[in-house]
């Protein structure tokens, strides 16, 4: 049964801001609408649970790490979000969890590129970014919405745009850019980026960005220090577009971002505060994607091409630093040493080819995503280090067809994925595949009311993690790990509702989620009896009320549950499910000028790594913008912002019980575009 901590949610919609809507170009369950709220967009009109983030919001939210800006999304969990090397995000109790930075059941893409995949041992990386770099951001709950983007995806699918010259430029010939300088009061946080933009004409532009982060070791709010919290990360970005041809129909992106750490004489352990028996290293982490994507889309609605070639790179080096860890001289000593004093290498090689076409047969409007998908990827052997070397080369063929019938919308999904895992070394080779989908349904009754439901199975194919020995291994290799979702949920949206000018957008909707032939985790305690199953539901809400005057509310709510089952039917509470969580936000606006907004962000139902409950714990955020247009200050912005404004001391839902949240935090930022 649901805890009834938030039941009181829905009798709290009275909620934000929202302008005119406008199409949203989006490849799978196309024709959506967003209406741009107080601090968030709300898309409606679909079947599909998804958040976006815009540039805006991600300047406001002032996040030190990219997960950080995904922490007020229904249903999203952050692992040690405090540290780009250790953070990651989780999904209705999918994604990155307490032991690995992920478990496969989630999708991250930088401009397509597939990133953030490797099971690594207290390593996350899953998000090891700047979110300077980004102009956008967005998360597809669940399954119904990921058959374009892999297979195996259960929480679901996080997508982050990379900025383009043309925002900088307004779209016009000529140069521009900016320049953002931040300060965060707590570990003395600095943040310098800057952004070069020339547009030679219409058809070509270019872009630059350079961003340095640099934050010492965090305050908990009993005053305590946050032991490894500290990070220096200096990030870039290059990116062109060249549009040509008749009616400018072809264009071709090119886009190459790199973030870069290196640490010296820090915990190898990126989830603890301290090395404990694993000690510290010397780190260096390094992370790229490279991206080409050209577009056709000339004047016909039956053609619209897109072929995306990625590759996405990342390196770890490590070095054992002597004498730091406790096992050194123990028997136990010689494996651990082959753990931490590793260098990893992770290759993805991902080429996306798809066409989305609208057309009638009689009385049905179709909208049809349909395409291929190559993916190659490439593992460094560190056999020693629990890490497996090896290639896995799959092949898929999708299809989302959105079809509309009247007030119906019917959108059935298939994804079908083959692949094929060679070891390194003496493991061998296996191939699997498997065939997939899911069938949305939307009824939309004319007066701003629609409701929805969708079904969606997937599986998982084995992966280079899985390869071994042993028979576990060998299970493991031959089994695709299978999952069902089932969602059914409503949304309004309308104007004038209470006063003249205002407006309500609310959405709803119930998941329950069954995961099964579990190759991924295993019986508690044990290192080769897996789970039987593992079984969650929940319920989300996004919603938004503005008035005329300026003064919006925002409200984003997640109550969940999960269970885990073992194979003597045995059952516990499923060991990554996710908190449940409400978030409500009051603001006004000044027109563009100034925006004025107090959040407060309740969690319960709250455990630590190591499965032990902790208490509730309520924040209070507090957060400025403000715009000046005279003079020589016309372009500028100023945030001032207080994280946790009454400093409480807790542990954030799955993190170590040793690592504390952060206690108050000063935050001041200061941008100039030119």
């Amino acid at each position: 049964m649901l805890t009834p901590t938030l039941r009181g949610t829905t009798a709290l919609v009275c909620l934000s801001l929202a302008a005119p809507a406008a199409a949203q170009d989006d490849p799978g369950f196309l024709g959506t609408l967003i209406l741009t709220a107080g601090k968030r967009d709300l898309t409606f009109g679909t079947a599909l649970p998804r958040t976006v983030i815009d540039e805006e919001e991600i300047q406001d939210r002032q996040a030190s790490t990219v997960a950080q800006l995904f922490d007020s999304v229904p249903g999203v969990t952050l692992v040690n979000g405090t540290t780009p090397q250790g953070s990651g995000i989780n999904i209705r109790g999918f994604g990155a969890n307490t032991t690995y930075g992920s478990d496969q059941k989630i999708a991250v893409l930088v401009d397509g590129a597939a990133v953030g995949s490797e099971e690594l041992y207290r390593i996350g990386t899953q998000l090891f970014t700047d979110p300077m770099l980004y102009r956008s951001a967005e998360v597809l709950r669940g399954t119904i919405g990921s058959f374009a983007y892999g297979s195996g995806i259960v929480g679901g699918v996080v997508k982050l745009e990379t900025k383009d010259a043309a925002d900088f430029t307004d779209g016009m010939p000529g140069f521009g850019g900016a320049q953002t300088f931040e300060y965060s009061s707590n570990g003395d946080g600095m943040v310098s980026s800057t952004t070069l933009a020339w547009m030679p004409t219409e058809r070509a532009e270019f872009l630059l960005n350079y961003t340095i982060r640099d934050q010492d070791d965090l305050t908990a709010g009993d005053g305590s220090t946050i032991g490894n919290s500290a990070f220096r990360t200096p990030s870039g970005l290059a990116k062109a577009r060249f549009t040509f041809g008749e009616d400018d129909s072809h264009s071709l992106m090119f886009s190459y971002s790199r973030t870069l750490a290196d640490d010296t004489d820090v915990p190898y352990d990126q989830f603890d505060t301290s090395g404990g028996m694993f000690g510290n290293v010397d780190r260096v982490t390094d992370t790229a994607q490279s991206v080409i994507e050209y577009r056709y889309n000339p004047v016909s609605d039956l053609v619209d091409l897109r072929a995306n070639l990625s590759y996405a790179d990342q390196k770890i080096d490590y070095s054992y630093v002597a004498g730091s860890s406790p096992l050194e001289g123990t028997p136990t000593f010689p494996f651990l040493v082959g753990t931490v004093n590793a260098d990893q290498r992770y290759q993805t090689t991902k080429f996306t080819l798809s066409n989305r076409a609208l057309f009638e047969t009689g009385v049905i409007e179709h909208d049809l995503l349909a395409g291929a998908e190559w993916i190659k990827r490439d593992r460094k052997d560190n056999d020693a280090a629990g890490a497996p070397g090896g290639t896995d080369r799959r092949f898929a063929i999708f299809a989302v067809n959105e079809m509309s019938i009247g007030a119906f919308t019917v959108t059935p999904a298939l994804r079908y994925e083959t692949s094929e895992v060679t070891s390194d070394g003496v493991y061998g080779s296996f191939t699997n595949d498997a065939l997939m989908g899911g069938l949305a349904l939307a009824y939309d009754f004319g007066n701003g009311v629609s409701v929805f439901g969708s079904a969606a199975y997937t599986e998982g194919l084995p992966i280079i993690d899985d390869l071994g020995a042993s028979a576990t291994a060998l299970y493991r290799m031959d089994t695709t790990e299978k999952s069902h979702t089932f969602e059914l949920g409503a949304e309004y949206s309308g104007t004038d509702l209470f006063a003249q000018g205002d407006s309500l957008t609310v959405r709803g909707n119930l998941y329950k989620t069954q995961l099964w032939d579990i190759t991924s985790f295993t019986v508690s305690g044990s290192t080769s009896l897996n789970l039987d199953r593992v079984e969650t539901k929940g319920f989300e809400l996004e919603a938004s009320y503005g008035m005329e005057s300026g003064i919006y509310v925002d409200l984003a709510g997640h109550l969940g549950e999960g269970r885990e089952y073992n194979p003597d039917g045995r059952s516990s509470v499923w060991r990554n499910a996710g908190a449940s969580r409400l978030q409500v936000a009051l603001g006004k606006k000044w027109d563009d000028k100034l925006d004025l907004s107090w959040e407060v962000v309740h969690t319960t139902d709250k455990r630590d790594s190591l499965g032990a409950d902790l208490p509730d714990d309520t924040v209070t955020n507090l957060r400025a913008t403000w715009r000046p247009d005279q003079g020589w200050l016309n372009g500028s912005e100023v945030r001032f912002g207080i994280e946790n404004a009454l400093d409480v001391n807790y542990v954030s839902h799955l993190a170590s019980p040793t690592r504390q949240a952060p206690g108050r935090t000063f935050k001041v930022s200061l941008s100039k575009s030119f």
